[in-house]
């Protein structure tokens, strides 16, 4: 996915949303839906390029951080990435993953993990731990910023294991599984030999992985067993899928598409064997899928009105049953992910990426209430 950056002025705007179904995930579901509001607060800060981010048994919320980048190149050594994205630098050690307490605190939970940073020319953009998941009580991660097409020899992307004392074990190589298993319709002028994988979920013991670039989903064991799921390739060619949720028995995947920004980025319902349907579409740059507990899906957007990644035009659109779309908060700045937490609030990481996102990083926190009783829920 080729990448180019903008960075005007942007500010988080807080509008009222009317939604055209109870929002029972809602403390407030006795509201009336034109009294709905979303108030939107900053919850922690200090994070370098947060990703996707999910809450633990505990209860608290964890954050995979794309890191700081690195210097090191691995250029003559093994296939790069081509330019205009590559050539890559990384390091060994430049990402962490971060537990977020109820006072926004942050908190290392795992440190020491690869980062790497696209060439200077398209904006030095950094990859690290890209999403985080629980089997039980364990910790997962999965890479998307190591192998050496990325500047980090000594680390394959893969999934890994997150022990107590802040220290991991890689579990699967997803970098050789990738290699030794090509997708049907890779897009040689945008093609990254290590994968750039973006989401991951746990789910009835297993994780599921989702790679955007070669275009597959998979499915990985607590042993390091990788199977693939679906080739999304095969049937939708080069979309770049990046976000993904389980819901109702099936896998709901937003993608970005490759730039520049049509506005024709989609969600598609991939079931449990594979197949794959379009749920809807008309959306920009899907970075997040949510669910709230009537059923109504919130999609994050990275960028509106504009070709290439821009601060302050990020958003999350609500769609209800009917289909009809809300805009639930406006003026994000280029946001990564979001997910509801056990208070039925809304997180969003926002400075996900872009100069701003090193020790810029921030996650949001959306509270609803009832605009006639303002009482009812405090931010």
């Amino acid at each position: 996915m080729r990448k180019k950056l903008f960075f005007p002025l942007g500010s988080v705007t807080l509008i009222a949303i009317l939604l055209a179904s109870c929002v029972k995930n809602i403390p407030q579901n006795n509201c009336s839906q034109d009294d709905l509001v979303a108030t939107v607060t900053p919850f922690a800060s200090g994070l370098n390029n947060p990703r996707v981010l999910g809450f633990g048994p505990d209860g608290d919320l964890y954050v995979a951080e794309g890191g700081i980048g690195g210097t090191n190149s691995t250029d003559g050594v093994c296939d790069q990435v081509i330019p205009p994205v590559g050539p890559y630098t990384g390091s060994d050690d430049g990402a962490r993953i971060v537990k977020v307490n109820h006072k926004g605190e942050l908190v290392t939970v795992a440190e020491k993990l690869p980062s790497s940073q696209t060439a200077a020319t398209q904006g030095s953009l950094v990859s690290g731990v890209a999403d985080v998941a629980f089997v039980g009580n364990t910790l997962y991660g999965v890479l998307s910023g190591a192998g050496c097409s990325h500047g980090v020899a000594s680390t394959p992307n893969g999934i890994i294991k997150v022990h107590h004392d802040k220290t991991w074990e890689l579990i699967a190589d997803l970098s050789a599984f990738q290699k030794a298993n090509p997708v049907k319709n890779p897009e040689p002028d945008d093609f990254e030999p290590d994968g750039t994988w973006y989401s991951m979920i746990g789910l009835n013991g297993n994780l599921f992985a989702l790679e955007p670039n070669h275009g597959e989903l998979v499915k990985v064991d607590t042993k390091g067993n990788i199977s693939r799921v679906v080739d999304i390739s095969a049937s939708q060619g080069h979309i770049v899928p990046t976000a993904m949720v389980f819901h109702n028995g099936n896998f709901y995947v937003g993608n970005l598409n490759p730039f520049p920004i049509t506005g024709n980025s989609s969600v598609y319902k991939i079931t449990p064997s594979g197949d794959i349907s379009v749920v809807a579409t008309g959306f920009n740059a899907i970075l997040g899928i949510e669910f709230d507990k009537a059923g109504g899906m919130y999609v994050l957007e990275n960028t509106t009105g504009n070709p290439f990644p821009t601060p302050g035009t990020g958003d999350v659109i609500r769609i209800d049953h009917s289909g009809a779309r809300r805009a639930i908060v406006t003026g994000l700045n280029l946001p990564t992910a979001m997910a509801f937490g056990p208070d039925n609030k809304l997180y969003i990481s926002n400075w996900g990426f872009g100069p701003p996102a090193i020790g810029g990083g921030e996650i949001l926190k959306v509270s609803f209430s009832c605009v006639n009783d303002q009482s009812m829920e405090k931010p």
